[in-house]
């Protein structure tokens, strides 16, 4: 199976026509990147909200993963929760095979005045493209989600690990396969999946594509999994750490940069060539203070620890799995990139990666230099390289008033860490050890995340 492309909006309406089509979703990520707008009768969507849009409050913005509405500086009562609308973006219309008659658009979120919403997630990594085209760049990205299959109750389905297995628990694979198929028929060019190094956890891998469609298609692929698996009597979580004694859930995203319709990287040769490192320089400089991007709830931070394949420290490597930044540099290779660890597999894809295109973007207008490369294991001797912080409270510190956080837009960043610290303040109430997953987490977090 091969994946499904978008559809333009007058190929829409002749499915519409044809009774294929009877309704689409008009969907936006909020802030914690869950996908929220609205279902509309498919010939309405095409006679009239396809250019009009629709109407949704602003409060989208707001939510924490329990959907309270915490307090907000920008959205708020006084503010009157008012209404943005939605704008499908009509290059974006996919057609599900595995929910029969459903189509789907990604919207752009604007203010009443008609400008793009500060606090839109699509619209702050909008802003981190057009910064790069500006620098005659287009980034090209790929992410890796990992998630734990989990039984009705929240049990990893399975209670031993057999990484990468192909003989083990085939009766799984039934509903990994629908996975995949479901993912291909709404256009995400699957790669592989593959059992992860934890029980009941899984890993699949996507194609890479410009920034905003790789944004896009992981929030995408983060719904179609969760269905699927309640089509089966199951969960899926992408809670980076829900269980203190197995492997954490990760999101490793994959950059490079375009340049007159080639690999800018690909004249690397076992070391990054110039425009590489000036990227990678960028994001390393920048990393402490993205790690709330990564790791946006106080759960998120329990993963940073040594020996979990998440980094701990701010450097790089070349094919070694135990640095923050693990550069792919073969000599010619169209496949160069720069593979960012230190995500989780919360973390929201429009964020993480806007905060990667505006690290890498100030690499390359400053002209910075990365340091020397680490070799062998970065957790055993990291050297003088500095620490990620490991709790929240410190991960929003380093982002407040950073660098990053004014060129993702100041009222977003301002808002973003008003709900951090909405988080961190629970967690000290109901999750104080800070090497230890319990069920307040749990509970808070498994379904949403």
């Amino acid at each position: 199976m091969t994946p499904r492309p978008s559809v333009s909006l007058d190929e829409l309406r002749s499915l519409v026509d044809a009774g294929t089509v009877h309704t689409v979703e008009i969907a936006a990520p909020d802030s914690q990147g869950h996908l929220r707008g609205k279902r509309v009768p498919a010939r309405r969507f095409v006679d009239r909200v396809a250019t009009a849009g629709v109407n949704i409050a602003d409060a989208m913005f707001v939510f924490d993963m329990q959907n309270d509405l915490p307090d907000h500086p920008i959205v708020n009562m006084d503010a009157g929760y008012l209404d943005c609308k939605l704008i499908p973006d009509l290059s974006t219309i996919r057609v599900f095979s595995h929910r029969p008659g459903y189509a789907i658009v990604m919207a752009d979120a604007q203010t009443p005045e008609g400008e793009p919403h500060p606090l839109a997630p699509r619209g702050v990594l909008a802003r981190q493209i057009e910064r790069c085209a500006a620098l005659g760049v287009e980034p090209f990205v790929a992410t890796e989600l990992e998630f734990y299959l989990c039984g009705p109750t929240w049990q990893p389905v399975q209670s031993h690990i057999q990484y990468s297995s192909l003989t083990d628990a085939l009766h799984l694979e039934d509903v990994l396969k629908q996975m995949r198929d479901a993912l291909l028929g709404a256009g995400i060019d699957v790669e592989s999946s593959n059992a992860e190094y934890g029980p009941g956890q899984v890993e699949v891998n996507t194609a890479p594509s410009d920034a905003m469609t790789t944004a896009d298609n992981t929030v995408l692929f983060k719904s179609i999994v969760k269905q699927v698996a309640a089509m089966n009597g199951l969960h899926a979580t992408f809670m980076p750490k829900p269980f203190h004694d197995q492997s954490g859930s990760g999101m490793h995203v994959h950059t490079s940069l375009t340049v007159d319709g080639v690999n800018g990287f690909a004249s690397s040769d076992h070391h990054p060539n110039e425009l590489m490192s000036k990227w990678l320089a960028g994001q390393l400089e920048h990393a402490a203070s993205m790690t709330l991007l990564g790791a946006p709830t106080a759960n998120g931070t329990k993963r940073i620890r040594p020996y979990t394949f998440a980094p701990t420290h701010i450097h790089w490597g070349l094919d070694n799995r135990t640095v923050l930044a693990r550069c792919i540099t073969d000599p010619g290779s169209s496949a160069n990139r720069i593979e960012y660890r230190s995500a989780g597999a919360d973390a929201h894809p429009h964020l993480i990666i806007a905060g990667l295109l505006a690290a890498g973007a100030d690499g390359i207008e400053r002209d910075l230099t990365p340091p020397p490369m680490s070799v062998g294991d970065m957790y055993t001797n990291p050297g003088e390289c500095a620490a990620l912080p490991i709790d929240l409270g410190d991960a929003i510190a380093m982002f407040e008033g950073s660098p990053i956080a004014a060129q993702l837009g100041e009222i977003f960043s301002i808002g973003y860490a008003s709900l951090a610290r909405h988080e961190a303040v629970l967690a000290a109430q109901h999750a104080p050890d800070p090497d230890v997953v319990n069920d307040w987490e749990r509970e808070r977090y498994a379904a949403h995340c």
